[in-house]
């Protein structure tokens, strides 16, 4: 929608016009939207919104061929009557492909769930590395799909931007927002990247992973210290012939726990962004 409206203005600035006013306007999730411009009805959507509207019932052959492939054709109708198809294609930022490489390697799948028609999502999937798509589908849809891999017994992370990603980033068990979301995403989601880089996505799960090693490396040297130097303090050994531990080597003994586990968590500051 941004981009058509981008082009609009920019086409306009042209021809030194001013974009008339509209009222009524309506949008209809995952089909397209609705308005009347200078008293015309007017549609502009995808084959499904022109279809519900008895536009056409399907794509006019004339029409269907001048439609670039790999393109997502958006609709326009005038007052009940096909006016025109704008096309979109979609472009893949630079570093998708990177960082779906780096979520394969971090073992996870990558998934597509797109509105777009499935040439379309092919065509962006061939150049990022995807390999799974789901393409056409609404964002209740999209809400679906994730309750079926969750079924499966997995963690689902969704990312999204746009108002049609909202049911699924809240059903996902991690939401993530680009920051140039929508308002409606970047409250729903549970993560927002401030900077619209995916990669950043590989890094925040290494640093949450590496974290979660730090914790359980720092229980265990804390039980395992607790466990042998409690005993010895408490004079365990002390009828078996066994040293007895001073009080005050006690208490530094004990210091010097919390200082491993403290040296150990400060690790982390040395941990490895992506640097853009």
């Amino acid at each position: 929608g941004r981009a058509v409206v981008a082009e609009a203005e920019k086409q306009n600035l042209k021809a030194n016009l001013t974009l008339p006013e509209i009222t009524a306007f309506e949008a209809k999730s995952g089909f397209g939207v609705k308005a009347i411009c200078n008293g015309n009805l007017i549609f502009v959507g995808n084959p499904a919104l022109m279809r519900s509207e008895n536009i056409f019932s399907e794509v006019p052959e004339i029409l269907a061929k001048q439609i670039p492939s790999g393109s997502t054709p958006i609709f326009v109708a005038l007052d009940g009557n096909l006016a025109g198809v704008i096309c979109l294609a979609d472009e893949a930022r630079p570093e998708s492909a990177e960082a779906v490489r780096k979520f394969q390697q971090l073992g996870l799948e990558v998934v597509m769930l797109t509105g777009d028609q499935k040439n379309s999502a092919e065509a962006v999937a061939e150049k990022t590395g995807i390999t799974k798509i789901h393409a056409g589908v609404l964002p209740e849809e999209k809400s679906k799909i994730v309750k079926q891999y969750q079924a499966r017994g997995g963690h689902v992370g969704m990312i999204g931007d746009g108002i049609n990603d909202a049911p699924a980033l809240a059903q996902s068990d991690v939401g993530i927002a680009m920051g140039s979301g929508t308002d409606v995403v970047l409250e729903t989601a549970d993560m927002v990247l401030m900077k619209n880089d995916l990669r950043h996505v590989a890094d925040a799960l290494r640093l949450s992973r590496a974290t979660l090693r730090n914790i359980r490396q720092n229980l265990f040297w804390a039980f395992g210290y607790n466990v042998v130097g409690i005993p010895i303090a408490a004079g365990l050994l002390v009828p078996f012939g066994g040293p007895a531990l001073h009080p005050m080597l006690a208490a530094g003994a004990m210091a010097f726990s919390s200082v491993s586990v403290i040296t150990n968590s400060l690790r982390l500051r040395g941990f490895s962004f992506y640097k853009a």
